[in-house]
């Protein structure tokens, strides 16, 4: 199970006759967090003529826009379509707007909403997230030397080691390879040795 996001925050701003276009994006897996990245923007930004926002988080199924008092249509959907057409979720957008004294109609804030989102996206980059089991396992010192290349064979990757009377290692690994890894162990230990599966998290691919 896989999805796309953004690698990290980012920002890019425009300028289209004369009005000032900065946009935001940052990752974020709930709604709340989208919210509180939103407000810290319109904090940053308290002067600013509007600010428009849009995201879409995949575990509560949620996407969610406003225009900010721009006409209907124009800024929030457009900045919501930049996050869709891309393929990403878990993503907040927020354009803000400084008025340069002319109008640009209902085509020109469409163009400039979705351009400044698009600016902020390729800012950030992409990332494809997929499903892994968050592993434990405690082994010898004679086999410990093996495993990290085990892991990684399986599309793993080590996230801590605890060095003690025996190793303690953390990692993870794709779900659909929990099974093929389990084999391999225990082929490797000669049956002595099992992981044990804590939990289930994304990671970046």
């Amino acid at each position: 199970m896989t999805y796309k996001t953004i690698q990290k925050p980012a920002s890019a701003e425009m300028i289209e006759k004369r009005s000032r276009f900065i946009g935001y994006v940052k990752p974020v897996k709930t709604q709340d967090e989208a919210v509180k990245f939103i407000n810290e923007i319109r904090s940053k930004h308290w002067d600013a003529t509007h600010n428009v926002y849009a995201y879409a988080i995949r575990d509560e199924g949620v996407t969610r826009y406003s225009d900010d008092a721009e006409p209907q249509g124009t800024a929030g959907i457009p900045v919501l379509d930049a996050i869709r057409k891309r393929g990403i979720t878990n993503c907040v957008a927020v354009v803000t707007r400084y008025f340069g004294g002319t109008l640009l109609g209902a085509g020109g804030l469409v163009r400039a909403y979705s351009a400044a989102a698009k600016l902020a996206i390729d800012a950030a980059g992409e990332c494809e997230m997929t499903l892994c089991c968050v592993c434990e396992l405690s082994c010898s010192y004679t086999l410990y030397g093996k495993l990290p290349s085990l892991i990684l064979s399986c599309g793993g990757a080590v996230d801590r080691q605890d060095f003690a009377d025996e190793v303690n290692l953390l990692f993870h690994l794709p779900v659909e390879n929990w099974e093929k890894f389990n084999e391999n162990l225990r082929e490797l230990s000669l049956g002595k040795l099992q992981a044990e599966e804590k939990n289930q998290s994304f990671f970046e691919k």
